[in-house]
């Protein structure tokens, strides 16, 4: 008992201090409301006291009167001290002091008038009872007390053998369930309780149990029966053993637990009168049933969703029904409640979080709230705690909310009044909901709400003191938007509302944030809980059903459908419908018109999913060819653009992942962005525009949306601003610029070593495309402040960051536009003058200001040698202007104003169209018309301005250096021409032939820049060599071209063409635009070094032969791509020759002989690379169509007809020549000009292989670089050679040589002609068996290959300067020179010289081919102005001399064979078989030549098969003859395209050619003995 001593000081200083201390001591003790503890303290308290009197050290009195006053501290305060007189009792009988038993005796005497007797009488023994006179004998006493003990315990009544009476009970009954509103208390209740359980023998546990019993029927009477077991507790043992009993009579099968009981259990709890751990394992089912039992449902809830995605057969069906039966019946024998969760729910609605915490950790995760009350009892708790928050900060404005009254209960959960309260509680309370939040859609807002109000906070409050709590409540936001209300959304039946509360929140997160939540929520969240997976799959299983029916038609109402799904589901419903549009993408159009009933929210996940789908890394972005992209890839693309541009989506996830692709190196998502920006901004890049769309796209932004796109895409203004700030507020602008200019060359030398060359071709194609389109769109919509901000300048972007050249001029080119105009603008504004001549001086002085930073920064671009040709103003104006400031498309804009006008017009005539909508569309239509007429003419303002630039800048474009104006003249000369040569090759390498492959517009563009250099009468630029550069040599351009670029290579070619055409077409356009103009002048070198030099002009018809030489040029390499049999090259030149088609082919021969290549492309190519097909079977019918616009050769350019043996046959029939010595020297210059594109070694122009000592010898020689002209620069000593040279042919024409070359020549020559003979007559006789209607079809291919042989008209000997430096080469080319004049059948290659003609076999196949005779050698087009005018009538009187001539003996032939044709009937059969007897030779070698070419290890004999123009009529005779006689080797060798038509035909033509062989092997023998014999003079 002695537990509490009392100080030593007390008792000595009782009266002064110890007195008062004790008193308090005991009146705190008092106040203690622990159950049962605070009695134990006072006795201990009382003992003390009372212990101290009995020891004899306080005085009786003094602790008498204390005693007595503390009597009105308790009521039951005198029983208190009764049971510390019984201890005493006890204690002091068994002491030997007997003072002490005195004193004890005395204090207990002297307190009798304050503690009842009857108390007494209970406690203390009966002698002391005896010794205080409170019972007369102790003795007596002691006898009753037994006799009382036996009635009470042994003596049992007959009607009650508990020993009680049932009238005791009643009336306890009838006491408890008193009314309770008076002044009735516990403590009174527990007095009559007491009484009743003496006066009728009841037990104590049964009471209560009555107690309980009762305390259950009234509930709501907590505070008095739980005050009133706390007064009559006994053991809280006990108590728990009662109440156990109680759940365990329910917890049989079909019983139900009284709510009631769990509420009681709970109250007892919640004040502790029991213990959890106590109670718990009364309560069923174990914890471990639970386990079971959720893991079942997960099971049944994953085969249910099987059962709802797989296909089932009829007799499954049925089998799974039994089963479901068997389910239900089992069900309906219920089990007995979970008691568990009765009590969990109990405590949760009376407030008490900590206990029914505890329990829901004892479950598994969500167990306990997936029963819907409990969840709900949850969620009514959480409303308490977050009510005041709520009212403060979440509650919109105008909102009154529901008032929710607070539990009266003072130990519940304390309700949040600031954010950081809600880390208490609130937060795990909510996270033990989990996603059955869904069950309080009201909850569910306000807890939104909140989330919205911390987030508005978190976003402005930028103190570093609450950061870090401030972060730790946005991750308590983030894992309850995880892990609460996403699930919970998915719980509930399409909440659109919800839907946007929470979109409301998440538009805050940024979007990694949000994306991340997306991602746990369609990845995770579906598999944590039973119900989630079920709802998965009915999601699943109503998209599909949806997702079947939709079509175009009922878009509206599949719309809603989907809508109605995608509220509470949409992760779900979208990544079905994804897969479902990457099989099938005509299902785009309809699944993006349905998405018009999406929540905010929902147009997010899509986003999101959209993104996920496209990263997928199981999927693959190419097809299993591996040369084009995936359709699946294609598709998403297609409805990324369509749905960003229709929706109001955000784009900063989607622009982000497309970057970060580029970063990885990745190009294939930049279809993503392409498709985007041209949905959403309605800037399309397609390289099929028409001229008209072309036209329009030169104009302003107005021309350009109205005309200039295939799709009349309208209302972009907003989605174009979309993107726009998309774009500038996540700083993503210029990284995606310069990522896409890195990746073209990262396509081809990072990513394309794997790839197939066609896929690389395609992916550089996309990149650059997206990379135009994006730079435009940025260039049409970023303000110039905006766009000057995040361009850096141009020596920035090439050196620093590594961006190429032209698409760093692309970035920066508007920037320079902008910077211009604004200058211009604070010019104008800053002098008040309005004439036109000051706006222009302006406008010039505002170029100057921005400009000359710019000339100084491209310095640095390129080595320091490539300024002394080009100058950095020159190169920087030529990057740096558009079409726009070039010319105005007056054709463009009045088309667009007229369809304007027939709309106006067919407005106002369509009666169906309401009036107010009349109105409203002429209003728009007009106000575009004006729009359009003030571009048109703010355009031509600019024009004029931007040309009145040009021509003050122009004279500082291209002037040569001081150091070449110093040195002597001679040598200045050379220089002079060598500098234009090289002043045009660094304008075609760094200028022209990037950028015209660039854009479709600045393919244009470089064709108009070069015709206005021309027009400027620009110094220094010669036109001509720049046209000729550019016609001359497209093989190599042709082959490193992709797809896209071979596109705009062919519009360039085409632009060039149509100027070249427009001035060949009319005498009067060439004399009004070429004459006196210096691209056109042409400079003869003077005799000796006098210096003395006379310029010329380039006249009329020596312009057409070079023309007609650039349209031969262009078939030759035509013809040399066609025949490579690889891809890139046929496809390339088809699309180049597609694009050119309207200006070339205009000569009919020409025609014909690409004609003959492309069929036979067609043949080869349609079962083996059906691309190649389509595009040749393309071209062949527009060709086909053409022809009708054909014209033959003569009519195309004057051709001379020279003396009967002037030239070679060789020489002047293109296709057949190999040896001409000024050729070699011509086509030698081309490959000068050359060397800064193509390298020396690739770009040789000549008719065969040049060896080194020739090569050498010409470049030398050359005085003018321009190898189109042919001509120019000549000293007086090399024309009075050639006047020498001519006289001495003349005389060969009539005295045959007696040299031994020439003795030897004319034996060779005669065996020659010996062996056609036969065959000659072999064709004869053929020739007159020929059918009527081929006759006449022959006739006319007779007049073209007749146009073909008399290109020689201008052919003449070797120049004597030249000849020193070839003796070699006219020795050696001897066999060779025989050989072609045999038909070209071998190769023109001689055995000495076929070791490097192989070597050099893959860089120089164009070496096989001739020129035309009109551009056979310089002196032939370019010193005729030489001879006098007369000489030229003599010449042209000489061609239709011949002519005629040949028409007379073409018409006696004819005769003869007519007469013949009976004669011969019998030999026609024979002929007949022997004809297809050689033609199935023909073919077998053509598909060993064509097995062999692709191996590339044909390389010489390959030459012969690269003739452009179809087969001389010489070439075939001799070529039938050789089939019929030689090897198979020469079989192999023998390829012409003549071939590949029909043998009748071919069998037509011989009687024709038979007037013309004799002819021209005459002149050849006489031709080549001519050149030895001057080669030897000149030795």
């Amino acid at each position: 008992m002695a537990t509490l001593i009392l100080p030593g000081e007390w008792i000595k200083n009782w009266e002064k201090s110890g007195k008062h201390e004790f008193v308090q001591l005991c009146k705190e003790l008092t106040e203690k409301t622990d159950h049962g503890s605070e009695i134990r303290d006072i006795q201990a308290a009382l003992y003390e006291l009372c212990w101290q009197v009995v020891q004899g050290n306080l005085k009786l009195e003094l602790v008498v009167s204390v005693l007595g006053d503390m009597m009105e501290l308790r009521d039951d305060m005198p029983s208190i001290l009764a049971d510390v007189f019984s201890i005493l009792d006890l204690e002091t009988s068994a002491l030997e002091e007997k003072i002490k038993r005195d004193l004890y005796t005395q204090l207990v005497g002297a307190c009798l008038f304050f503690v009842p007797d009857a108390i007494l009488k209970e406690r203390l023994d009966p002698e002391t009872l005896e010794s205080l006179g409170l019972i007369k004998q102790a003795h007596q006493f002691n006898q009753k007390i037994v006799k009382i003990k036996t009635k009470l315990f042994y003596k049992q009544q007959k009607f009650n053998l508990l020993r009680e009476e049932n009238e005791g009970y009643a009336k306890l009954i009838t006491e408890l369930g008193q009314d309770l509103s008076g002044n009735i208390t516990s403590h009174l209740v527990l007095e009559s309780i007491k009484s009743l359980i003496g006066c009728f023998n009841l037990d104590p546990n049964r009471v209560l149990d009555i107690i309980l019993e009762v305390y259950e029927s009234r509930s709501d009477q907590d505070e008095f029966f739980l005050s009133l077991i706390k007064s009559y507790m006994c053991e809280p043992l006990t108590l728990c053993h009662i109440l156990g009993f109680k759940f365990k009579f329910y917890q049989e099968p079909n019983e139900e637990t009284p709510r009631s009981l769990y509420h009681i259990a709970a109250a007892l709890l919640h004040h502790n009168l029991i213990e959890l751990e106590d109670l718990y394992v009364h309560l069923m089912p174990v914890d471990a049933l639970i386990v079971e039992e959720h893991k079942r449902d997960i099971s049944e809830a994953k085969q249910i969703a099987r059962k709802l995605v797989m296909v089932v057969l009829p007799s499954e069906k049925s089998e799974d029904k039994d089963k479901e039966k068997e389910k239900e019946e089992e069900k309906n024998d219920k089990p007995p409640d979970n008691q568990k969760l009765g009590l969990l729910e109990a405590l949760l609605r009376i407030g008490d979080w900590q206990h029914a915490q505890s329990i829901m950790d004892q479950m598994p995760s969500f167990y306990a709230t997936s029963h819907k009350a409990i969840a709900l009892a949850l969620c009514q708790l959480v409303h308490l705690t977050v009510e005041p928050l709520y009212r403060r900060s979440g509650l919109p404005k105008g909102a009154r909310g529901r008032v929710i009254h607070p539990l009266r209960n003072k130990r519940a959960p304390r309700p949040a009044e600031s954010f950081d309260d809600l880390r208490r509680d609130t937060f795990s309370m909510i996270c033990y909901l989990g996603p059955h939040l869904s069950h309080d859609a009201i909850l569910f807002a306000k807890i939104v709400r909140l989330g919205k109000a911390f987030m508005k906070e978190y976003q402005s409050d930028g103190r570093p003191d609450v950061k870090d709590k401030m972060e730790t409540l946005l991750s308590c936001f983030l894992s309850i938007a995880d892990q609460v209300l996403l699930p919970s959304l998915s719980l509930m039946e399409c909440n659109a509302c919800m839907s946007e509360e929470v979109w409301g929140l998440f538009k805050l997160f940024p979007y990694q944030h949000r994306y991340r939540l997306y991602g746990q929520w369609k990845n995770e969240t579906y598999t944590s809980h039973p119900l989630l997976v079920k709802v998965k799959a009915q999601t699943v299983e109503r998209a599909k059903y949806i997702m079947k029916r939709l079509t175009k038609e009922n878009v509206k109402q599949s719309g809603r459908q989907i809508g109605k799904l995608s509220h509470s589901n949409p992760t779900i419903l979208f990544d079905y419908m994804l897969s479902q549009i990457q099989w099938y993408d005509n299902l785009i159009v309809p699944v993006v018109d349905s998405l018009k009933y999406l929540t905010s929210l929902n147009y997010d996940v899509l986003a999101y999913c959209i993104i996920e789908a496209l990263a997928n890394p199981e999927k693959e972005k190419m097809k299993h060819d591996d040369t084009t992209i995936s359709s699946w890839l294609q598709s998403l693309a297609s409805l990324c653009g369509a749905v960003f541009r229709k929706y109001p989506i955000e784009l900063a996830g989607l622009l982000q992942y497309v970057t970060n692709q580029l970063k990885a190196g990745k190009s294939f998502d930049l279809l993503i962005l392409k498709e985007v920006v041209q949905k959403m901004a309605g800037i399309e890049i397609t390289d099929e525009m028409t001229s008209e769309q072309l036209e329009a796209m030169t104009g302003g932004e107005q021309l350009k949306a109205e005309g200039g796109y295939f799709g009349q895409i309208r209302n972009t203004k907003k989605s174009s601003q979309r993107l726009k700030d998309a774009l500038l507020d996540h700083e993503l602008a210029l990284p995606l610029c310069l990522l896409m200019a890195q990746q073209r060359n990262g396509v081809v030398f990072l990513e394309g070593g794997e790839k197939h060359l066609k896929l690389v071709g395609h992916l550089y194609d996309q990149c650059h495309d997206t990379l135009v389109q994006f730079g435009g769109f940025l260039a049409s919509n970023l303000s110039t402040e905006d766009y000057i901000k995040r361009v850096p300048s141009i020596d920035i972007l090439c050196n620093q960051f590594h961006t190429p050249h032209d698409a760093a001029f692309f970035l920066s080119r508007p920037m320079y536009a902008h910077q211009i105009l604004s200058k211009y603008d604070e010019l104008k504004k800053a002098e008040k003058g309005n004439r036109q001549q000051q706006k222009v001086h302006k406008y010039v002085a505002a170029c100057e200001q921005v400009m000359t930073p710019v000339h100084e920064a491209v310095v640095s671009l390129h080595p320091a040698r490539v300024w002394d040709d080009l100058r950095p103003q020159f190169y920087a104006t030529f990057w740096s202007l558009t079409m726009y400031d070039l010319a105005v498309p007056h054709s463009a804009y009045e088309r667009e104003v007229n369809k304007l006008k027939v709309q106006i017009k067919a407005i106002e005539e369509n009666p169906e169209i309401p009036m107010n909508k009349k109105k409203k569309e002429k209003e728009r239509c007009t106000a575009l018309q004006e729009k359009l007429q003030e571009e048109e003419k703010k355009q031509l303002e600019h024009v004029q301005r931007v040309l009145h630039r040009l021509k003050l800048e122009k004279d500082n474009w291209l002037l040569a250096s001081i150091r070449e104006k110093q040195s002597y003249l001679q040598e200045f000369k050379v220089t002079q021409e060598s500098t234009k040569n090289e002043t045009i090759t660094k304008f075609l390498q760094l200028c022209l032939f990037p950028r015209c492959i660039f854009s479709s517009i600045d393919a244009v563009y470089c064709a108009r820049f070069v015709e206005l250099v021309h027009q400027q009468k620009t110094p220094n630029f010669c036109t001509l060599l720049c046209y000729d550069r550019v016609f001359s040599a497209i093989i190599y351009t042709v082959a490193s071209c992709t797809e896209n670029e071979s596109h705009r290579y062919g519009r360039f070619l085409c632009c060039m063409l149509e100027t070249v055409t427009r001035w060949h077409s009319d005498r009067a356009t060439y004399e009004k635009e070429c004459v006196n103009y210096p691209g056109f002048l042409t400079i003869f070198r003077a005799t000796g070094f006098d210096g003395g030099n006379k310029a010329d002009q380039l006249d009329y018809e020596n312009f057409r032969h070079v023309v007609h030489k650039w349209h031969y040029m262009l078939t030759k390499a035509s013809v040399h791509c066609l025949e490579t049999g690889d891809y890139t090259h046929i496809r390339n030149i088809l699309i180049v020759l597609t694009k050119i088609l309207p200006c070339y082919p205009k000569v009919l021969n020409l025609g014909q002989a690409l004609e003959c290549r492309v069929h036979k492309i067609c043949l080869e190519e349609k079962d083996k690379r059906p691309d190649l097909y389509a595009l040749a079977m393309g071209y062949s019918g527009r060709l086909k169509s053409q022809k009708v616009h054909m014209v033959p050769e003569n009519e195309f350019h004057h051709k001379e007809q020279p003396a009967r043996s002037a030239t070679p046959a060789s020489q002047q029939n293109g296709p057949g020549s190999t040896g001409k010595p000024a050729t070699g020297t011509s086509k030698t210059e081309e490959g000068t000009s050359e060397d800064g594109d193509r390298g020396k070694d690739k770009s040789q122009g000549t008719t065969k292989p040049v060896n080194k000592a020739n090569s050498a010898a010409a470049k030398v020689t050359t005085s003018n670089g321009n190898g189109a002209l042919n001509s120019t620069k000549a000293v007086k000593e090399r024309d009075d050679k050639e006047k020498s040279g001519k006289e001495k042919k003349e005389k060969k024409e009539k005295t045959p040589g007696s040299t031994p070359e020439t003795k030897a020549e004319n034996r060779r020559e005669k065996l020659r002609d010996e062996r056609p003979g036969k065959e000659e007559r072999a064709a004869r006789e053929g020739k007159e068996k020929t059918p009527k209607a081929d006759r006449e079809k022959v006739k006319a291919e007779e007049k073209s290959s007749k146009d073909d042989k008399a290109k020689a008209g201008n052919g003449e000997p070797m120049e004597p300067s030249r000849e020193r430096d070839a003796i070699k080469e006219s020795k050696s080319k001897e066999k060779g020179d025989r050989s072609a004049v045999t038909g070209s059948i071998k190769s023109p290659v001689p055995r000495a010289e076929s070791a490097e003609s192989e070597r050099d076999h893959k860089r120089r196949k164009l070496d096989s081919h001739t020129s035309p005779s009109h551009s056979s050698s310089v002196k032939d087009n370019s010193n005729e102005p030489k001879e006098s005018t007369s000489k030229h009538h003599a010449n042209y009187n000489s061609v239709a001399r011949s002519k005629s001539r040949e028409r007379e003996t073409e018409k006696k032939d004819s005769d003869n064979t007519q007469g013949r044709s009976k004669e011969k009937k019998e030999e026609k059969d024979r002929k007949e078989r022997k004809r297809d007897h050689v033609l199935n030779e023909h073919e077998t070698s053509l598909e060993s030549k064509r097995r062999k070419d692709e191996n590339g290890t044909n390389s010489s004999k390959n030459r012969k098969s690269e003739s452009p123009s179809c087969d001389s009529p010489l070439s075939a005779e001799k070529e039938k003859s050789k089939r019929s006689k030689s090897s198979s080797k020469e079989k192999t060798e023998s390829v012409k395209p003549e071939r590949t038509s029909s043998g009748g035909k071919k069998e037509s033509r011989h009687d024709k050619e038979k007037s013309e062989k004799k002819e021209k092997r005459d002149s050849t023998g006489k031709e080549e003995k001519k050149h030895h014999k001057s080669s030897d003079k000149h030795r």
